[in-house]
């Protein structure tokens, strides 16, 4: 079964919400947890728990494991597999991009069978070109697993680049017609996704994009702390909302380390979600 199949039910069932995984030092300090490999454990285990089943999805920040070294590592690679062990979909997000025989080592490392760090789907960057990341969606492809390709961020340099003309069209939008090719056979929702800032999503349409011609999942971070609302998003994508997965991360997170609380949180943030995108 594709990724984007899977998706698509999971966030039916459970509506389109997902749970970042952020254990940056603030949290694990209002947490009462060390800044070390054993406060990551304890970290990442309360939010699957209280969460891996409340909505569609949890994402992993990878570089707030990778900043431990190896034994940050060793817990993200445990959180993966706890978490596929549990049926709970994960998308880590690593925003790797390279070219050649590098983008394909990096598509190993988190879309093949097998690997310690495989998820069900990774964040990539394509600004060294959408066609860079050919190894990555080869594999996705054949792995039934996915991938969100950075289109329209939240940061405000990004604009730099992706607002930028090309040929009379924005870098983004070529970026949006590259995934929408990669999924023109797909059945039902495709499996590879834009990821666009609940922030920033009304700059799709001034820069061209048509979000439901991409026929894939849209990855939207930034509902609650960030400041992204998701009855404006919902407003200013249109039909294409039934097509996002809206992430919310510190909004929930700071309910912590109360299991309880925290799952109360994270309820709360699907059913207005859920309201918004889907209602």
């Amino acid at each position: 079964m594709s990724f984007g199949t899977r998706l698509a039910e999971a966030m039916d069932a459970r509506g389109p919400v997902c749970f970042g995984i952020d254990p940056h030092p603030g949290l694990l300090d209002g947490w009462g947890l060390s800044d070390d490999a054993e406060g990551l454990a304890a970290f990442a285990d309360t939010v699957l728990e209280a969460c891996g089943d409340v909505g569609a999805a949890i994402k992993p920040q990878s570089a707030f494991f990778e900043r431990h070294g190896s034994r940050g590592v060793a817990v993200l690679e445990r959180l993966l597999a706890d978490a596929s062990a549990q049926g709970v979909l994960t998308i880590l997000d690593v925003k790797r991009g390279d070219i050649g025989s590098t983008m394909s080592a990096y598509a190993e490392a988190y879309l093949m069978d097998g690997s310690p760090l495989a998820a069900d789907a990774i964040t990539v960057s394509p600004y060294l070109g959408p066609g860079a990341l050919a190894p990555a969606f080869e594999l996705a492809h054949r792995a039934g697993r996915g991938v969100f390709v950075l289109c329209v961020t939240s940061n405000p340099e990004g604009a730099d680049v992706q607002h930028a003309s090309l040929e009379g069209r924005s870098v983004a939008a070529r970026v949006a017609e590259a995934v929408a090719h990669e999924n023109a056979e797909a059945v039902g929702l495709g499996s590879i996704g834009l990821v666009v800032g609940a922030t920033t999503a009304s700059a799709t349409r001034e820069l061209g994009i048509d979000l439901a011609a991409v026929n894939g999942p849209v990855l939207a971070p930034g509902i609650g702390a960030q400041g992204g609302d998701p009855d404006s998003l919902a407003s200013e994508l249109g039909p294409a909302r039934e097509l996002v997965l809206a992430t919310t991360s510190r909004a929930v997170l700071w309910h912590g380390p109360d299991r309880a609380a925290l799952r109360e949180a994270a309820q709360s943030a699907r059913e207005e979600i859920t309201r918004a995108l889907r209602g």
